[in-house]
């Protein structure tokens, strides 16, 4: 999860918002800051974050494109069950961000940094969620090997296997 200190500096420092956090899924002591820039069509964004003000600890981040009608969104694997329960208890809708458009959750830091950088920049990014996985050194030196022999990176023919195996049984 990424650190109050990355999510600031991804900011500039800049806070346009900030409240009590009204839910009580991740605590007591649970603060939300928000930068947005003012535009919610062409060149709008908003970024938040969800911390704990006593351990900083930080519960959630996200950042709405509205630019592109997107939203991505981390919550913490530790928090993420009670979030899921009290929307239900609330009969809210999880993963809603606004209107019709739902967050798109993402597991890697690195993923949310990438686009959160490129909205604010307004520059266009990958949409494609990032996966973490590990595999043991055998199968690595196959997946090396077996992406050299179809003249592909190791991404793309990693890409390429989870797309087809998706495909095939059809999962969702």
């Amino acid at each position: 999860m990424i650190t109050m200190k990355e999510f600031m500096e991804l900011i500039d420092y800049k806070i346009t918002e900030s409240d009590t956090y009204g839910w009580s899924c991740y605590g007591s002591n649970a603060y939300q800051f928000s930068c947005w820039n003012g535009l919610h069509d062409k060149g709008g964004y908003s970024f938040n974050i969800v911390f704990s003000t006593k351990s900083q600890k930080v519960f959630e981040v996200s950042v709405c494109d509205y630019t592109n009608n997107r939203a991505y969104r981390m919550i913490h694997p530790d928090k993420l069950a009670k979030y899921q329960q009290e929307a239900k208890n609330h009969d809210s809708k999880p993963n809603q961000a606004w209107d019709d458009i739902d967050f798109i959750d993402l597991e890697v830091d690195d993923d949310f940094m990438e686009k959160a950088l490129a909205i604010k920049a307004g520059e266009n990014y990958d949409t494609r969620v990032m996966i973490n996985f590990d595999v043991d050194s055998d199968l690595e030196l196959f997946i090396y090997r077996e992406a050299h022999k179809a003249d592909m990176t190791v991404n793309d023919f990693v890409v390429d296997i989870l797309t087809k195996y998706i495909n095939e049984k059809k999962i969702t």
